[in-house]
């Protein structure tokens, strides 16, 4: 492990659950352990999985008010949050002067302030951006004393009631303060698997006694990026980096349902975010490319990086995920197609080792959402 790798509190335990460590966004993170990546990817569907997300960047928001809060985050961010209630969060995306995303995170509306998840490799990016927008009228207070945790997977509700039974009436978004065990808890009932689960931010001096409270029991299991980045292509959940960058706007990536009514056209706050010409203009008019779900016809995985091509050879796109889905059984790709060869069932080729693959368009989530509404 290079010196220059940071590390998260749980770093200890990960090691002494046998698992893999690798570089991700400078931190030293487990891809997987002694279960394997498939095993793991199949436990987190049957009951439940534990991840260390601490990596990623947990920022608390404060102003004058609520409402001027909100309405700094709307200047950078295409989302309503002055509408958004108390005990709910809401997906976002940072955007640039051309529509494209910065970066995707979670907001949450705390009561008394707003509660910011951001990607790991694009948080000190994020925190600038936001300081340098907001001014001295909001405060941006980065959270580096809590960890946070992800346990996902159809039991996750039943095991963490056990420790905090106020959490079996959470809804999917919902978010709210909680103790588990004495320890001063922040959760959000979402993930990034299309499972049912909880997002759980917590000081770093309790984060390894409530990893190994939630682990005593037989439901639960670490799991690692791998199989969380396999569990997200298969719920049809975009990566920054891949299937999200700066030169695609979120309409070409198809999160026009992450722009409410209110932020459109003949919306109450239209428009005020960085690229909304652009954006506001493509929702009206539709663009030129839009991001798919692909399902190879053979058994051959197709990965980032294949051409798209028609069966004459012609580019038309390009896959930014894919790999085997376990819970599907199959391959699976995602990526971005021009808009004429877009709709579903169309059929496209992939070009691997110079061969054709034949793939159709596809609807996405691959495997059904499960989270609780």
């Amino acid at each position: 492990m290079s010196d220059s790798l940071l590390t998260t509190p749980f770093h200890a335990m990960h090691i002494e659950a046998g698992a893999k460590m690798v570089p991700f966004a400078g931190y030293d993170m487990p891809v997987q352990y002694a279960m394997g990546v498939k095993q793991e990817h199949l436990h987190c569907r049957a009951k439940a999985g534990l991840f260390d997300v601490s990596h990623m960047g947990q920022v608390r928001l404060t102003g004058e008010s609520m409402k001027a809060v909100a309405l700094a985050l709307e200047s950078l961010i295409p989302a309503d949050y002055v509408a958004l209630a108390i005990g709910r969060q809401r997906y976002g995306f940072f955007t640039n002067d051309k529509g494209g995303i910065m970066d995707d995170l979670m907001v949450t509306n705390a009561g008394d302030h707003f509660f910011v998840v951001v990607n790991a490799g694009c948080k000190e990016q994020d925190i600038a951006h936001m300081r340098a927008h907001f001014g001295s009228d909001i405060k941006v207070e980065v959270l580096d004393n809590r960890s946070l945790l992800a346990l996902q997977g159809p039991m996750a509700g039943e095991v963490l009631a056990r420790l905090a039974p106020e959490v079996a009436d959470m809804r999917f978004m919902d978010a709210k303060a909680v103790s588990i065990l004495g320890h001063d808890c922040f959760i959000g009932r979402a993930g990034y698997t299309g499972e049912d689960g909880f997002e759980i931010s917590v000081p770093n001096d309790r984060a390894e006694a409530l990893s190994a409270a939630l682990l005593a029991f037989d439901e639960v299991e670490w799991i690692g990026l791998g199989a969380r980045d396999s569990l997200r292509l298969e719920a049809g959940l975009c990566l920054y980096g891949h299937d999200l960058n700066p030169h695609t706007t979120p309409i070409c990536a198809n999160l026009n349902w992450g722009i409410q009514k209110s932020r459109r056209v003949g919306g109450d706050r239209e428009g005020g975010f960085p690229g909304a010409d652009i954006i506001l203009a493509e929702i009206v008019n539709g663009t030129t490319r839009r991001r798919v779900g692909l399902l190879p016809e053979g058994k051959a995985p197709v990965r980032e990086g294949a051409q798209l091509v028609t069966v004459d050879g012609n580019v038309i796109g390009l896959v930014t995920s894919g790999g085997f889905g376990p819970s599907l059984g199959a391959p699976l790709a995602m990526g971005y197609l021009d808009s004429f060869y877009s709709a579903i069932d169309t059929q496209v080729f992939a070009l691997v080792r110079g061969k054709q693959l034949p793939c159709r368009v596809c609807k996405m989530p691959f495997v059904e959402q499960t989270y609780r509404r």
